[in-house]
């Protein structure tokens, strides 16, 4: 894939970012209202910070307070998701998402499946399935999701971060590797991926409408109500300990063990931070403050 250059694998890496936030407990709704929170305490000699992001918004509903630009500057590092400027991304983030040799998009989808994904693929983005053969279904599902914003000028928080990181001469690392991230997806039934991708199709102003109110939940800085609408979701296909929990877990260690060497801006899906297995909620039963 010598056509796929790192800007482009990072545009797809952020479209997959963006369907495990759309395809994502009880805590006070007044405990967990904010996007940017500090973490202090528990033998910490500075604190650090954790900021909730949406991966794919409209440009006109983007926002970045004075006061998060404030805490990422006086961090000394950052940490997104994933490790953004990694030079081995592309070849990483391909070799994950191609299907082995022996097997194809068309066979997994079925005759019928596949001929009404490509009518809408050409009717939505002039684009035939047939580019996709190779390809996981989860490929084909961050595309689809694109479509879910309704506007063309997309912006991105990761980016704008990986872009003041680079500026300000920050490390930037990953919580995560790329290989565990999408390994959240091979985990998951193709059935059920399939299954959730045309129910998207069939009613696609549904998912739509569903995407609007996860956007002004979050503009509203509700993470409450944003959990429990992404729990509720038929997209997260009863996968919420893979997309969301296990991973909220495996994240604690590594957060730890970079706020006790230095101030660091943590920056994840803002879907990832409330619940009783949420970010929040683990950072506080790991004896640390965490106050918005």
């Amino acid at each position: 894939m010598k056509w796929m250059n790192l800007n482009l694998a990072k545009s797809n890496l952020l479209l997959l970012l963006f369907v495990l936030f759309v395809f994502q407990t009880n805590a006070q709704r007044e405990k967990n209202r904010g996007l940017l929170w500090e973490i202090s305490g528990n033998g910490l000699q500075q604190p650090s910070y954790l900021y909730g992001t949406i991966h794919m918004i409209c440009k006109e509903d983007f926002m970045l307070s004075e006061s998060v630009k404030q805490k990422f500057s006086s961090s000394k590092q950052v940490y997104l998701e994933l490790d953004m400027d990694d030079p081995q991304l592309q070849a990483k983030m391909m070799q994950q998402l191609q299907l082995p040799a022996n097997e194809s998009l068309k066979n997994k989808l079925g005759e019928g499946n596949y001929n009404q994904l490509d009518s809408f693929l050409k009717k939505e983005m002039n684009m035939s399935l047939a580019v996709f053969n190779r390809f996981k279904p989860m490929m084909l599902m961050s595309m689809i999701a694109q479509r879910l914003l309704s506007c063309t000028e997309m912006e991105s928080y990761e980016m704008n971060f990986v872009k003041m990181a680079g500026e300000q001469k920050k490390d930037l690392l990953g919580l995560e590797r790329v290989e565990d991230q999408l390994a959240v997806f091979d985990a998951i039934p193709d059935s059920l991926e399939i299954g959730s991708m045309m129910g998207m199709i069939n009613n696609f102003e549904v998912p739509k409408k569903e995407f609007n109110r996860m956007v002004a939940l979050y503009l509203s800085q509700d993470l409450e109500s944003l959990h429990q609408l992404m729990a509720e979701s038929p997209e997260m296909m009863d996968s919420q300990e893979l997309l969301l929990d296990s991973r909220n877990r495996n994240w604690i260690p590594v957060m730890e063990s970079a706020m006790k060497s230095n101030s660091t801006f943590f920056a994840v899906g803002a879907g990832h931070l409330s619940g009783g297995q949420g970010v929040l909620e683990l950072l506080r039963k790991n004896g640390y403050s965490v106050t918005a």
